[in-house]
């Protein structure tokens, strides 16, 4: 492995994501120059707590012929074509109260596809970069990274984890629910349809805690903020149709709607900060460096502890037509994924501009993303759209 090697801008990078939130915890109170497909995949649902399912998602789920009770008591797990919601109007995700203890939460694992693609050789591809070996981000998280976070949600496979961001919500300043990540997050693919349970734990395991440590550890040491459920989820059409292909990758985005599952307050405002987002697209060169955060998972790491990279990206094509994505030199493995990717602005200010998506099958020596343009900009534009009040 490699340590990181001298990159310019490197100090002044590592410190944008140290923000001061002064928020307290929860209350109880495109990647192309056009938008994926005819437009980005959109899925509407909603969720609390309670005995029974919010009417819009009971209908939901009796429209394919689930009993609303019982998937909420566990018909869930069950997997089969039929009763796998994979169109884009067909996301649910009610909020089951307790689901995500501390015990569940460590037994996740990284999803499969989450790190298994080799390198691009189509179009624009730049040489492999030098392996940049993954930091550990300084604790307390809710001091030194607040936006970032984890995701947890069920598979066929099990309880899978990934990471995301919070960024801002344009039609509600300073009170953003949303959450970027990666489309391999929320969504199967070509394989099969919507993710289940899926949620985001800001600043997970904020004091960086061993295994054994956390068994013992308090609730707001694990998740300081509170757990966030997904009520609504977009992502790329050419993720739902193509997900898992080469020809997809490069649309591997994902934005989240996320409410409490305790309390009303806006995930912003508990958590004091929300990163807006560079839909510029910019080139390489213009890119200049960036850093990469998340929870990676598979081994040599357990998912527990958050890490970041920080390089000046190149090319990657992995498909003919397909756009170019971001590549980086870094040893974060599986569970990085949907993590943000940031740049400091000419203003100054730190933005989100890509999320990791892929890297190598059978070493860690790089991640990529993709570029956000104009379908990832009128993903984010939908969901703040569909809850601005």
């Amino acid at each position: 492995m490699r340590s990181i090697r001298p990159i310019p801008a490197v100090a002044g990078l590592a410190a944008v994501l140290a923000l001061t939130a002064t928020a307290c915890g929860p209350t109880e109170d495109t990647a192309a120059s056009k938008p994926a497909a005819s437009s980005p995949a959109a899925a509407d649902g909603g969720g609390q707590g309670g005995d029974k399912l919010p009417g819009e998602l009971a209908d939901k789920l009796k429209q394919h012929g689930v009993d609303p009770e019982k998937w909420k008591n566990g018909e869930w797990k069950n997997w089969d074509k039929e009763t796998w919601l994979r169109e884009a109007q067909d996301f649910v995700n009610p909020v089951i109260e307790g689901l995500w203890d501390t015990e569940r939460m460590q037994s996740a694992k990284s999803p499969d596809p989450t790190i298994a693609a080799t390198a691009g050789t189509a179009g624009a591809t730049d040489p492999t970069p030098r392996p940049v070996r993954a930091q550990r981000e300084k604790t307390p998280y809710t001091r030194n990274a607040a936006p970032v976070g984890k995701i947890f949600f069920d598979s066929p496979q099990g309880s899978m984890v990934c990471s995301g961001t919070v960024v801002t919500d344009p039609r509600r300043p300073g009170k953003s629910n949303l959450v970027w990540t990666a489309g391999h997050c929320v969504h199967a693919g070509q394989r099969g349809g919507w993710y289940r349970n899926i949620v985001f734990v800001p600043a997970y395991n904020n004091l960086g805690k061993s295994a054994a440590q956390l068994r013992n550890a308090k609730q707001h040491e694990i998740a300081p903020y509170g757990t966030y459920w997904a009520d609504w989820s977009v992502t790329s059409g050419e993720w739902i149709n193509r997900g898992g292909t080469n020809a997809a990758w490069p649309y591997d985005y994902a934005v989240l709607h996320v409410k409490p599952e305790r309390g009303s307050k806006s995930l912003e405002e508990t958590v004091g900060v929300a990163l807006p987002i560079d839909f510029s697209a910019p080139t390489v060169q213009r890119a200049g460096t960036m850093g990469a955060w998340g929870y990676p998972a598979a081994p040599p790491y357990n998912g527990l502890i958050m890490h970041k990279c920080i390089d000046r990206p190149g090319r990657l094509t992995l498909a003919l037509g397909t756009p170019t994505m971001y590549r980086i030199g870094c040893t974060m493995t599986g569970g990085s994924s949907g993590g943000g990717w940031i740049r400091t602005m000419s203003n100054g200010k730190p933005a989100l501009v890509s999320n990791t998506s892929i890297g190598p099958a059978g070493s860690n020596g790089w991640l990529a993303g993709p570029q956000l343009g104009r379908g990832a900009k009128a993903a984010h534009e939908m969901v703040s759209k569909k809850f601005a009040r």
